[in-house]
């Protein structure tokens, strides 16, 4: 590993916030986004609504983006394509990047999204299926392909290198994060723009989730005893990835190293996790970045608050740990804003790299008492940690992980 990466930029919109400044301080106050929500049925002229916990985004901060760009930027984009700009406008504003030459075609965009533009795609379909319209708007397949927020954030920052979103459900922007530290270290390019987006928050998404069984009707409460489910947010967050010494050499401010990343597939079931898979990914992901097992780490759990998946996931963790995960401090920060599925992993991985350098683990939310198969040593309250290492765990349907390491600087 001859070429080391810096994270050097970072920028989120969730339920929590509107940037990561605001998104931190509410989470570590134990904060939590979750609450009733309600989306109305058909056209919005009617009474009957589906309702339930859900952690939305209820407004984002257009102010960087009309100072830097047409106040129009926003206007007509689906909402996963308007919450991907955001967080990568506050990122790249943070590391300085704007009109830098870098951009021009140095620099991969890769996020991760795991699925399209819900709210463009649900439009057309009432116009075709309760208006009896013949066709839908043109703009709907350029607005809400699963691509789009990649194509307009290289089209807003003039980045002419790779350019592409990576869909592996609540597993994307984990492996979006992790192919870009490759694509940096093969020298493919010195800086990255990448993370994920979500914006499933719409009727027809979520019904569609509810219909699993996985939600929760209450809040989402990781590792817990009486656990129900999962909670949808929505939001993104990004990061700007660049060479260790490229960084340095023009004088960027470093915030974290992506040290190392393990991805695997179970290919075994299409919804339940395995264990042996889980584990894979984590110890690939210590492979990478060199970092032995029993040295105490701030681990930011998948943490969906299903009953199948925090009690495999625990089963993992102390398999690969052992007696070391004493010494560990584990997070869910879904608990506060809610499964943002394919934008989870980014965010997570943000939260994880802002707890390294506040020294401060945020709380694991609404947990009613342990239960005896998810037994790991969670942070129930603000707490101050020394740890100098960051273990984000993401665990996706299909069986697809991702495992990110990141080092405190």
């Amino acid at each position: 590993m001859s070429r080391r990466v810096a994270v050097t930029g970072m920028g989120c919109v969730s339920g929590l916030g509107r940037n990561v400044a605001e998104t931190w301080r509410r989470i570590v106050a134990g904060d939590g986004a979750i609450r009733d929500f309600a989306l109305p049925r058909g056209d919005g002229t009617s009474a009957v609504t589906t309702r339930g916990p859900a952690a939305p985004v209820d407004h984002i901060d257009t102010t960087r983006i009309d100072a830097r760009f047409d106040p129009r930027t926003l206007g007509k984009l689906d909402p996963l394509v308007n919450f991907a700009v955001v967080a990568a406008t506050e990122a790249v504003e943070q590391a300085s990047l704007f009109g830098h030459p870098v951009l021009d075609n140095r620099t991969a965009v890769l996020l991760g999204c795991g699925s399209g533009g819900n709210a463009t795609f649900e439009v057309g379909y009432r116009r075709l299926f309760e208006h009896g319209l013949d066709k839908a708007h043109p703009q709907t397949i350029p607005t809400g392909m699963i691509s789009a927020p990649a194509s307009r954030i290289a089209m807003l920052f003039g980045i002419h290198g790779p350019a592409m979103v990576l869909a592996s459900a609540c597993a994307s922007s984990a492996h979006a994060i992790g192919e870009a530290m490759h694509m940096i270290r093969a020298g493919r390019v010195d800086a990255a723009i990448a993370g994920g987006s979500e914006a499933c928050l719409t009727l027809g998404s979520w019904i569609a989730w509810s219909s699993l069984g996985a939600m929760a009707a209450d809040t989402c409460r990781p590792f817990s005893i009486d656990r129900q489910g999962l909670v949808l947010g929505e939001g993104a967050a990004v990061f700007v990835l660049e060479e260790w010494e490229y960084a340095v050499a023009r004088g960027a401010t470093i915030l974290g190293e992506l040290a190392g990343y393990g991805a695997s597939s179970d290919a075994a079931h299409i919804t339940a996790p395995d264990r042996a898979g889980i584990e894979r990914a984590i110890r690939a992901a210590h492979g990478d970045a060199g970092l032995p097992f029993d040295t105490p780490a701030l681990i930011s759990s998948h943490g969906t608050g299903t009953r199948l998946n925090d009690a495999t996931e625990a089963e993992a963790l102390r398999a690969v740990y052992g007696e070391a995960l004493a010494a560990d401090t584990v997070i869910a920060t879904k608990s506060a804003h809610g499964h943002l599925i394919g934008a989870s992993g980014a965010l997570e991985f943000l939260l994880g790299l802002v707890a390294l350098r506040e020294r401060q683990a945020p709380p694991v939310l609404n947990h009613l008492g342990p239960d005896p198969a998810c037994d790991v040593p969670l942070a129930l309250a603000p707490r101050a940690i020394d740890h100098d290492w960051l273990v984000s765990n993401s665990f996706a349907f299909g069986g697809l992980n991702a495992v990110l390491i990141g080092r405190r600087v």
